[in-house]
């Protein structure tokens, strides 16, 4: 019996089927994240498509440079309503964070991810835009979008589906944008970055600063400034603060 299923596994493993399954099932673990990002993308900027030519110009994959750093932008919408930063999360399942809360969660299940805040993440684009721009913050609407497969619950307006992106958009009736769209959209597409190598290390610099982060934090010491992380109790239980508060406000999660 022993020798008869020795001899069904060799012969499994003769078979080429079973390997194409085998190379088909790593590939899918490798690229399965970057897979779901750009299909993300592909359905917002799809769904963008569909706002009235006219009134809205749209960018997309935006990076430009700004007196401190890079910044990847992943759309754009110019209109004289106000010009709509967009940054896209393909994240699915349950996610929850208040808009000051520097980490936010996505639940699967019983187990938890933790994340960095994407409306922080988004204001650093606004302010890149403001220098590139010399615009006011009032003219730029923050604005994340997260996929269908996400329910979110959180205190911020500004986060939405795909689904309802165009009627937020449309929303805002009031002309606040008195300078030319044309030379606004120009000037962006003019200062974009197309060069591979500053791209790529745009996203190299993004993961050492988040592992440096994470290895901050895990050594009880505050990303911002320095300080001490201490536990505190809130209003929903415990959490971790800076022993700087209220000079530094950073706060995240206890993990369970």
């Amino acid at each position: 019996m022993q020798g008869f299923s020795l001899e069904l596994v060799v012969g499994i493993f003769k078979q080429p089927f079973f390997w194409i399954l085998i190379i088909c099932a790593i590939f899918c673990e490798i690229f399965y994240k970057k897979f779901r990002g750009f299909m993300g993308e592909f359905w917002l900027k799809k769904e963008l498509s569909k706002l009235p030519s006219d009134k809205y110009f749209i960018l997309n994959n935006i990076m430009i440079k700004s007196s401190k750093s890079t910044h990847q932008i992943d759309h754009i919408v110019i209109s004289k309503f106000g010009i709509f930063v967009i940054e896209m999360k393909n994240y699915y399942g349950l996610i929850t964070g208040s808009e000051y809360n520097d980490k936010w969660i996505q639940h699967l299940g019983k187990n938890k991810y933790y994340f960095n805040n994407p409306i922080h993440q988004n204001y650093g684009h606004i302010k890149a835009l403001e220098e590139l721009l010399n615009l006011d913050k009032s003219k730029f609407i923050s604005i994340i979008c997260v996929s269908n497969q996400a329910k979110l619950k959180t205190n911020a307006k500004n986060v939405i589906n795909i689904d309802y992106i165009n009627d937020f958009i449309k929303s805002y009736k009031k002309e606040i944008l008195d300078d030319d769209l044309y030379d606004i959209t120009n000037k962006i597409k003019i200062s974009n970055i197309f060069d591979k190598n500053a791209r790529h290390n745009h996203i190299k610099n993004i993961k050492d600063n988040i592992n440096e982060s994470k290895k901050q934090e895990e050594e009880m010491i505050c990303p911002k400034c320095g300080g001490k992380l201490v536990t505190r109790n809130g209003m929903y239980g415990k959490f971790i603060g800076c022993s700087n508060y209220p000079i530094c406000k950073y706060t995240m999660n206890i993990q369970k």
